[in-house]
């Protein structure tokens, strides 16, 4: 037997319906409004074109801000031994110190010492017996820095020092023998330049790695020698401007 509602209670049914039917739809709009707001703040926010420049603007003052550069590595140098020799390759240290009085313009501080195997002449009857001898150069000079690149990853100078070149042509050990007699250079302290190209590329704005194409010109026997050659290392930038 079916019985069947009044009136008065099946309007209390739609009333209950109605209202579970809008209850879940306000539930369902507040969760859907909670996952929206809460993606938009997982979204990271994308730097603006304006904002790029400013940093990169920052991490360029940092960088060359540093008054003080130190430099050490080492290269390889191409040297004449003497007036008449082959040229010998050389394997180098080096050293340097910048210290910046504006902006782009330094003084520099710079030591190098070469070693390498002579090639000495074969023709002289009064030669010593020694094939390809050992020899050492050590170069001390001093001069200007003037940076005319700087971006946030890479700089650019060029470098002009003199000073000094100690040659040690001689050896006493494990047969001795007298440099000039073999063709080489005489042992001692002779004027001497160099020129070369940097370049930088910042790790960080107090850390960078540096290349340098080097000349050295050296005054050994009176002569000019023209020594092309290269240095590799690490630059660390300390210190700040008052």
């Amino acid at each position: 037997m079916v019985v069947g509602l009044g009136g008065c209670e099946r309007r209390g049914v739609g009333r209950w319906i109605a209202g579970g039917l809008t209850l879940g739809v306000l539930l369902t709009s507040g969760v859907t409004a909670q996952g929206q707001r809460s993606g938009k703040q997982k979204r990271p926010r994308r730097e603006t074109n304006a904002s790029r420049q400013a940093r990169i603007q920052r991490t360029i003052e940092a960088t060359y801000a540093h008054p003080w550069e130190v430099f050490g590595g080492g290269g390889y140098l191409r040297w004449r031994s003497g007036a008449a020799t082959q040229k010998n390759n050389e394997v180098s240290w080096a050293a340097g110190a910048n210290y910046f009085l504006s902006h782009k313009l330094a003084i520099v501080g710079d030591a190098q010492g070469s070693f390498g195997h002579a090639k000495p002449l074969k023709f002289n009857p009064d030669a010593a017996p020694i094939a390809n001898p050992q020899i050492n150069e050590y170069f001390f000079t001093g001069g200007a820095n003037y940076r005319f690149y700087e971006k946030e990853k890479v700089a650019l100078s060029v470098q002009g020092t003199g000073g000094i070149a100690w040659g040690i042509f001689s050896s006493g050990s494990p047969q001795s023998y007298y440099g000039p007699a073999i063709g080489l250079w005489q042992d001692g302290i002779r004027p001497a330049f160099t020129v070369s190209v940097n370049a930088d590329y910042n790790v960080y704005p107090n850390l960078a790695v540096r290349f340098s194409p080097t000349y050295v010109g050296s005054t050994f026997g009176g002569q000019v020698q023209n020594n092309l050659g290269f240095n590799a290392g690490v630059l660390y930038r300390f210190g700040s401007r008052k």
